[in-house]
């Protein structure tokens, strides 16, 4: 795969040359990038071009493509390119002392690739030598940076330590629901709260179960985003942090947590190479979904707690709007076009739709009042 992949990069690289008549990076940076493309997807992942880049100082650089784990979205190595103009390694340096990415990156000037990996130079092959980039190209697919390594290592663990951890907690609530008098009243309160909100049919059991949700998912949420006071102020979590703060606080708190703890840690550490809000987005609803498969596998099965790929959402979303006009004479955005997302989930639809219908701000304002509608009956998305 790999040598037929690296011939159909010497084509590329050929005949662009020959059709512009230059080696101007803008032009014969294309062979290059589509053959990281092509090759990352036999592997799984992802080319992001113009990839956000936070430096250690917390300063923006936008690396010309990055390879992200499709599922994960952490990124496995980048790419940046020069134009033949440059002097390549005077370029490299300025753009290391920038900043950007020294794990997994391969610069390159149409003329050159250098790979560095783990802040050194390991490989440099001119771009038509076809062994030599198949040999760059390869060890740069190869290399796993540490903290998707770790994180792999942590998930398998979450594995085996949740179910322990489960039980704990609900024995935990169960002697609160015997003994401690403000818990019950609290549990009470937030019930009827949960029913007038979110479902009149769920019960004691439900509220349990979220609770105990709550409290294992709410360190992963302010890891995942900068903003942890957010998940304070959303109208549900707000009730539950007060009925856990009836029982649930100093020690015994602690205590449940330490159990985990490495993979509170993994996902921090994963999460801080995730810089763009919607990448975010997506880490956190892969960890979503990763993490109620291991909490109840029977219900993720029966539920159907398999999140539909954004890719996948947008064209629905831009299929929907197209049948809408062709058959009934109205786009999405137009008013008394109701629609309504009757199983959001972690709301991706919902999120996409907004975006869809950013360039009509007047429409958009009215829609999101009026004609925008979602609901959930899983506990976990709240």
């Amino acid at each position: 795969m790999s040598q037929l992949l690296v011939q159909k990069y010497l084509n590329d690289l050929a005949d662009l040359r020959k059709a512009s008549g230059t080696n101007r990076e803008s032009v014969v940076r294309e062979a290059l990038k589509t053959l990281l493309k092509d090759w990352g997807k036999s592997e799984g992942l992802l080319f992001i071009p113009e990839y956000e880049h936070k430096t250690a100082l917390d300063e923006r650089r936008y690396v010309d493509g990055a390879l992200v784990e499709a599922q994960m979205r952490l990124p496995r190595g980048y790419w940046e390119a020069k134009d033949t103009n440059d002097d390549l390694d005077a370029e490299i340096a300025k753009k290391l002392r920038r900043g950007y990415p020294q794990d997994n990156i391969i610069f390159e000037d149409s003329e050159t690739a250098v790979l560095i990996q783990n802040r050194k130079e390991v490989l440099r092959a001119k771009v038509d030598d076809p062994d030599a980039i198949e040999r760059l190209v390869g060890q740069f697919f190869k290399f796993e940076p540490e903290v998707i390594h770790e994180f792999r290592k942590a998930v398998e663990q979450f594995k085996e330590d949740l179910p322990a951890v489960l039980s704990a907690l609900r024995k935990t609530i169960e002697n609160a629901e015997a003994e401690n008098p403000h818990f019950k009243k609290a549990a009470v309160k937030f019930l009827k709260h949960a029913q007038e909100t979110i479902n009149p049919s769920v019960t004691a059991a439900d509220v349990r179960e979220m609770l105990i949700q709550h409290f294992l998912t709410e360190e992963i949420f302010s890891q995942i985003f900068d903003n942890s006071d957010f998940h304070h102020n959303n109208n549900v979590a707000k009730e539950l942090y007060a009925l856990e703060g009836t029982f649930f606080t100093g020690g015994v708190k602690r205590d449940s947590i330490d159990k985990l703890k490495t993979y509170y840690v993994a996902i921090k550490r994963a999460a801080a190479v995730v810089f763009s809000h919607q990448e975010k987005q997506k880490f956190l609803k892969m960890i979503y979904e990763s993490f109620y498969k291991v909490y109840n596998r029977k219900a993720a099965d029966r539920l159907g707690v398999a999140y539909t790929p954004n890719e996948i959402v947008r064209f629905m979303i831009e299929s929907a709007d197209w049948l809408c006009q062709k058959h009934f004479g109205k786009k999405l955005i137009d008013k008394n076009v109701e629609i309504l997302d009757p199983a959001a989930g972690t709301g991706t639809f919902i999120v996409d739709l907004l975006e869809h219908f950013r360039g009509q701000k007047d429409k958009l304002k009215y829609k999101y009042e009026n004609e925008l509608h979602a609901n959930e009956v899983a506990i976990l998305p709240y």
